[in-house]
């Protein structure tokens, strides 16, 4: 009897853990005109994860540094976030009187390699880049350091 509770003690804690793993936050990924919408109500600035399917430095990004829990919980609070395919011509969109694709729209943003992640300012005037692979700590440094001179040192 004993050894039959110390088993079923032993499952459950095993299975409340991986319960916990597994049941950590996710970022809120918008398409881009969700995220305009969503500005309107909530300003917030945009952060826009530009992607390519065949990107294995965005999966590793995707796998790694967007399910890390502070990332997520600053991500979720600071930003509309968004994912942009940067070939896919199919997927179109309204943005300020124009249509774009979502290939489109990277070519706009003057995106030329991958991972990428665009900040848009809530007025949707001011934009800056942060490219490349980052760790957890180094895409939370290099975004701060980047909101930091990119927007905060305007007048």
């Amino acid at each position: 009897m004993i050894i039959t509770m110390k088993k079923y003690l032993i499952l459950f804690s095993f299975l409340l853990l991986a319960q916990l793993s597994f049941g950590q936050d996710k970022i809120e990924w918008m398409k881009f005109e969700d995220a305009i919408a969503a500005n309107q109500t909530n300003p917030k600035m945009l952060l826009i994860d530009v992607y390519t399917d065949w990107c294995g430095w965005c999966k590793k990004m995707d796998k790694e540094t967007f399910t890390d829990p502070k990332v997520v919980a600053y991500i979720n609070e600071k930003f509309h976030a968004v994912k942009l395919n940067a070939e896919d011509n199919e997927r179109t969109f309204d943005f300020q009187g124009k249509t774009f694709s979502e290939a489109q729209m990277a070519a706009a943003m003057r995106v030329r390699s991958y991972p990428n992640f665009v900040v848009i300012e809530p007025t949707l005037k001011n934009i800056a880049q942060l490219p490349g692979y980052r760790t957890p700590d180094q895409f939370m440094a290099g975004l701060n350091e980047l909101i930091e001179k990119a927007f905060r040192s305007k007048p």
